[in-house]
């Protein structure tokens, strides 16, 4: 079994004795039930870890370790972006979770046209909050060094802005013109992939990322929830791009 992942603050990725505590350490004490001899990772989410061994567990929540050895992973190559159209209920949360376990970098929260969930006000900023937390617990359980980053949400309008630049976006749509599955993908740059609502994404929207440089693909012969569409399509790229070799 690999070792468990927990995030620590650079004072402990370092070589030697350290200490975890706090909601990191009652984890690993009282949930994870972590004994002497067993080894762990510390990582800071940002690509760097440190691959320790217990040494002493005391009390409910402090974990004292030795760290034998620390690494950094580079900057994945393409990058992967997700641009996901706000689900209902906790489907959102459902959709960040896998898409982290199956290795998206970037994921972007959007509020389409045909949304039924709506993010404003108070509600807007504990969604978000969620989400974030979603990515960081599923970066821990999958583990990865280098957590997804869970940008602010993006309005219609503000969707084709941040297509610009990518080295290839694309749409995911039932009625796309090509499959996303024979796609050219470039071998650097950010992979943008826009997953619409379950309403569909309308024709001004389609119009505004095709003007953006996003077309439309479509990802098989099947219509995915817009909760499971970004992680299947994700998982598609990843292996073609090499990433999963």
């Amino acid at each position: 079994m690999t070792a468990p992942v927990f995030v620590a603050g650079p004072e402990a990725l370092a070589v030697g004795p350290v200490v975890l505590e706090g909601p990191e350490g009652r984890h690993a004490v009282s949930v994870r039930r972590l004994r002497p001899g067993e080894p762990i990772v510390l990582t800071d989410g940002a690509g760097t870890g440190a691959y320790a061994t217990v040494t002493a567990v005391s009390g409910k929540d402090r974990l004292e370790a030795d760290v034998e050895r620390v690494r950094t992973e580079p900057e994945p190559r393409p990058r992967l972006t997700v641009v996901q159209a706000l689900p209902k209920g906790d489907r959102g949360e459902s959709a960040v979770e896998t898409m982290t376990e199956t290795g998206v970098d970037v994921i972007v929260p959007w509020a389409a046209a045909r949304c039924v969930t709506q993010w404003r006000g108070e509600r807007a900023a504990k969604s978000l909050a969620k989400w974030r937390t979603t990515a960081r617990e599923a970066g821990k359980q999958s583990r990865r060094l280098r957590f997804p980053q869970v940008e602010d949400p993006l309005s219609g309008g503000q969707l084709a802005e941040r297509l610009r630049g990518a080295a290839f976006a694309a749409v995911l749509h039932e009625e796309g013109g090509a499959p996303l599955a024979a796609a050219e993908l470039p071998a650097d740059g950010e992979i943008v992939l826009v997953v619409g609502p379950e309403g569909g994404v309308t024709q001004q929207e389609l119009d505004a990322c095709a003007e953006a440089g996003a077309a439309p693909y479509r990802l098989g012969p099947s219509v995915l929830r817009t909760s499971t569409a970004g992680t299947a399509a994700a998982a598609l790229l990843l292996g073609r791009t090499g990433r999963w070799s």
